[in-house]
């Protein structure tokens, strides 16, 4: 094989010097080496690079690379959307619309998380690469095979309005879970392919609010010890092809201009990566962000930071070929650097067999596997080993058989898909698994269903039975004037027509019509709430998504005009309406819940409404109108079960006390049903694991805007609270038991083993989990951190000896006084059990690493490498790379533990655009004060000066405070 590829090596060069003399014959497009499947694929990337115009690199850096037709290389779309089977993707053909796919729609990422099963869902990926390919087989030019997923954003704040497109708090299980995924989706063949899988969204994007111009602060430990941490698994075991860098700035810079894209993901593979931008990020780095003045100049600063592709104006690459080409005459880029994005790009394409005569190992998946029967069958099995049993008292659950169940709820018998889903080929809801079992079964949604009455005319609003817009027409409520009120919480409604099952929508932007299927769409058009007057009457308001966007104007309540049709006005002006209650949702559940043996109370979240891409939770609560459909179910018949179908942790405190059995699941698909009923009947003994903490209230967080998990005690591993349930908990139908831990050495890893014995009647999965806490260290250290853990299957009264290894490097933490990874000579507790609380056996290892010397000073320090920090924020140094402070009045940094020698002179790195001063302080921001450094103006934010002052009585080892007067940027220090 090595001949002859030197023969062909030679042969190739023979070629590229004949026709760069001008001689030899003009080859067909499939004679050109790059279509040569036996050469190296450098070679076969350099030798289709080396073909290609400027022109005609540069219209590829378009999310949409045009065909270049004269080599009969096709058209390349980056990005299909593939976070849970293959979802949506756009259409070039059809002005951008967006298509969506029909095929298998497997548990939301956050219901793959809670399985714990890496090989499981390695397996799922596996599944969605298939009918990726399938998809595509069907048709290239909408399906591309550059997949953006998973989602691999730590879960710090449940508030999130995308938590459900997580998997964890946790950053080593989220970059297992993101590892198996992204392995099974590009297959097991060393050379190529079977599809690209991108993560999504470089760095720290766990907040929607203004999440285009919010910067996510993040000290030097945080952001290696933990966003970064999350990252790095699937790039560094090739689980992955690339990032998406996502639209929020980290320390005051756009990350679609970070450096980081380049100087830190790219070093962790030898592999060539493909890095893409969110939706429009470029455009933002002008408009909204307003980072840079021109296009030019914010196209060439995202290339040279390493993004490869921009997903920007739709299917039209004529704005990026524009600005990209100002950019070159203007010197801002070279050709080399197009060069550069361009091969990232044509490395990924080679990869996925697009050069290969026969279109490589995977060219030959067709559309038959999608929503294939084996699919189905995995997509039963995830399902089912996703749920997590919160709480079984008194032997509630699993049903006997026999029972006759009441089925009850809003989500007893609809199954929701969410903004990163396809569409459900098929549906077997709660209430038709349950049906396939129960000796009988009865159902009930458990919602009100309301008619409105217009008080000044006594008209009714009506809904054509065939779907259309709503008017005022009526003198009685009959079946058309007739609406289910679903409570989504915080007063949201959804209203769906008892005349055709439709939801009430603001169809076209204009009128009021009974026409969707389920609430859907960027902006969510089927939400309404009734306010109550002073005089009891109702005002019927929009409240979709789009009224809280800056042009939409004041007009959003519902108006009926003289002819009877509706339109939208201002509160002043909107019409006063009684509400009918035709029949009560929790009367028709408790008669169900009173005539069966036991109860099944689903209930739950609407995806689109509450929390949503763009759009972050404001509490954590359950509906209100859900939690009294509970309470009274519950207080009708006490054999209730509560099935939790949602996408993020809620605080259901009054469930948790009161009522026998809870079990939750995300958004699980067309088999959620089969794998709800696999549970609750025992078929399947749960082992899901929460991979957040559940907190008992909001009122626990922080703001939503702050990143800093160390200094404000966020997720399971700072966190000292009493949490509703915390990270890693799960219940099981059957028990076990832990025996024998050892942990022994083995060169630079711990290997950690211990016995687990079922001790229960039935067979059962464990996860066993193992944490860490070091006891000694010169920074705050986590309560406990996840270091390893293992899914694995018992049979009754069977034992297995479990084992898992800690490297000694992964006890390391981020020493900001030397910016590098360190192990700290300290004695670690080894914690093994079944939740991050329920530790089961415990031990104890001495690591053997090193004292952090006392902190030197005297050496040029980077401020964002400071101790402890209060009133400040981290910013940029510079548009290009590094990170600075920028204090205030009263702000301050603190370096502690610094061996002062009795320097002389202080010496600081500042930028000011006012000027102010920076007072040198002793062992408390308010200690002894041994200089004052005068801040002149240096003519803005990334003008940079020194600034000095002598320093009198600084002596042995003390904490070192800067603390700013004036609105002043730091980025380095020196005491001399």
């Amino acid at each position: 094989m090595s001949r002859r590829r030197s023969a062909m090596l030679s042969a190739s060069a023979a070629l590229a010097l004949a026709l760069s003399l001008g001689a030899g014959p003009v080859r067909a497009a499939g004679d050109y080496p790059f279509r040569n499947p036996s050469l190296p694929l450098a070679q076969r990337v350099d030798d289709l690079l080396g073909r290609l115009t400027l022109d005609e690199k540069v219209s590829m850096l378009h999310q949409y690379a045009p065909a270049i037709d004269r080599l009969g290389v096709g058209m390349f779309k980056s990005g299909t959307e593939a976070l849970h089977g293959v979802a949506w993707s756009t259409d070039i053909d059809n002005n951008g619309a967006v298509v969506t796919a029909t095929g298998t729609v497997f548990p939301q990422a956050l219901g793959l998380a809670s399985t714990w099963d890496p090989a499981l869902i390695k397996r799922v990926g596996s599944a969605v690469g298939d009918e990726a390919r399938g998809f595509h087989a069907q048709n290239p030019r909408v399906w591309g095979l550059n997949l953006w997923a998973p989602v691999v954003n730590l879960l710090r704040d449940p508030r999130w309005g995308r938590n459900e497109e997580g998997y964890s708090e946790d950053p080593l299980l989220t970059g297992a879970i993101s590892t198996a995924y992204g392995s099974g989706m590009e297959g097991d063949d060393p050379d190529h392919l079977k599809s690209a899988p991108t993560l999504k969204h470089y760095l720290a994007n766990n907040n929607e609010i203004s999440r285009d111009v919010t910067s996510s602060e993040l000290p030097p430990r945080v952001k290696h010890e933990y966003d970064e941490a999350a990252f790095k698994p699937a790039i560094s075991a090739d689980a992955a092809t690339g990032v998406m860098a996502s639209y929020n700035l980290v320390n005051g810079r756009p990350n679609t201009v970070s450096p980081d894209l380049n100087d830190v993901v790219r070093s962790w593979t030898n592999r060539t990566l493909f890095n893409v931008s969110d939706a429009w990020a470029p455009n933002n780095l002008v408009q909204s962000e307003k980072y840079y003045a021109t296009q030019a100049e914010a196209d060439a600063a995202l290339i040279k930071a390493g993004l490869d592709s921009m997903t920007v104006d739709d299917t039209n690459g004529g704005p990026t070929v524009a600005a990209v080409k100002e950019a070159l005459s203007k010197g801002l880029l070279t050709q080399a650097d197009v060069d550069d994005a361009v091969r990232h790009q044509l490395s990924i394409r080679f990869r996925l067999g697009e050069f290969d005569p026969d279109g490589g190992p995977y060219g030959k998946i067709t559309k038959d596997v999608v929503n294939s029967p084996a699919n189905q069958k995995l997509n039963r099995e995830t399902a089912a080993k996703a749920m997590v049993l919160l709480k079984n008292s008194g032997g509630a659950l699993p049903l006997k058989p026999g029972k006759k169940v009441a089925v009850v709820g809003p989500l007893a018998d609809v199954l929701y898909t969410d903004w990163y889903s396809g569409a459900l080929p098929y549906k077997v809801t709660p209430l038709a698994g349950i049906r396939e079992r129960a000796k009988a079964v009865s159902s009930s949604e458990g919602v009100d269903r309301i008619a409105l009455k217009d008080v000044a005319t006594g008209k009714y609003i009506s809904a054509p039975a065939t779907g259309g817009d709503l008017k005022e027409s009526a003198a009685t409520a009959g079946a058309t004037e007739q609406f289910d009120a679903f409570d989504w919480g915080q007063g949201v409604l959804t209203l769906r027509s008892a005349a055709n099952g439709k939801y009430v929508s603001r169809a076209n932007w204009s009128t009021l019509a009974n026409t969707a299927d389920q609430p859907s769409g960027w902006f969510v058009q089927e939400q309404f709430k009734l306010e109550q007057q002073t005089d009891g009457t109702f005002l019927l308001r929009y409240a979709g998504y789009e009224t809280s966007e800056s042009w939409f104007g004041p007009n959003a309540y519902v108006k009926a005009e003289a002819d009877g049709s509706l339109s939208l006005t201002t509160a002043d002006q909107a019409t006063h309406y009684a509400k009918e209650v035709v029949s009560r949702g929790v009367d028709d559940a408790v008669a169900k819940a009173k005539d069966a043996d036991v109860a099944v109370v689903v209930v739950g979240s609407m995806p689109f409404i509450n929390g949503r891409e763009a759009h972050d939770r404001t509490d954590m609560n359950l509906a209100e109108g859900q939690e009294a459909l509970v309470k009274a179910v519950k207080k009708a018949n006490p054999n209730t079960v509560v099935v939790l179908q949602n996408s993020y942790p809620t605080t259901i405190n009054w469930e948790q006390d009161n009522v026998p059995a809870i079990l939750w699941t995300t958004h699980a698909g067309a088999e959620t049903g089969h794998g709800l009923a696999d549970v609750l009947y025992g078929d399947v003994n749960p082992a899901g694991r929460l991979t957040q903490t559940w907190y008992r209230s909001a009122a626990e967080l922080p703001d939503i805007l702050d990143y800093d998990i160390v200094k404000k005690d966020r997720t399971y591993l700072y966190y000292r609270g009493r949490p509703l349930y915390p990270f890693g908990y799960g219940l099981s139908y059957t028990s076990f038991a832990y025996q024998g831990l050892k942990a022994v050495q083995k060169g630079d890893a711990y290997e950690v083993s211990v016995k687990v014995t079922n001790t229960g009647s039935r067979a059962g999965d464990e996860v066993v989990q193992l944490y860490t806490h070091q006891h000694r260290s010169r920074v705050k250290q986590p309560v406990k951190q996840l270091r390893a853990f293992q899914r694995v299957s018992l049979a009754p009264g069977q034992t297995k000896t479990v084992t898992m290894t800690v490297k000694k490097a992964d006890l390391a933490l981020w020493d900001v006084t030397r910016n590098k990874w360190t192990v700290e000579n300290a004695t670690h507790d080894i914690l093994v059990g079944s939740s991050s609380e329920a530790v089961r056996q415990r031990s104890t290892i001495n690591v053997r690493g090193e004292d952090i010397p006392h902190r030197d000073l005297s050496k040029t320090t980077r401020a964002i490498d400071f101790d402890d920090y209060s009133g400040v924020h981290l910013v940029d140094e510079t548009k290009v790379r590094g990170d600075a402070v920028a204090g205030a009045d009263g702000g301050w940094i603190a370096f502690k533990d610094v061996q002062l020698r009795k320097p002389a002179k202080v010496t600081v790195g500042v930028a000011a655009a006012a000027g102010g001063k920076i007072e040198v302080r002793l062992g408390s921001p308010n200690g002894t004060k041994v200089a004052t450094i005068p801040v002149a103006a240096t003519g803005g934010v990334y003008q940079w000066a020194a600034a000095t002052a002598p320093v009198s009585g600084a002596n042995g080892v003390k904490d070192v405070y800067l603390v700013f007067t004036g609105d002043v940027r730091v980025k380095d220090l020196t005491l001399s």
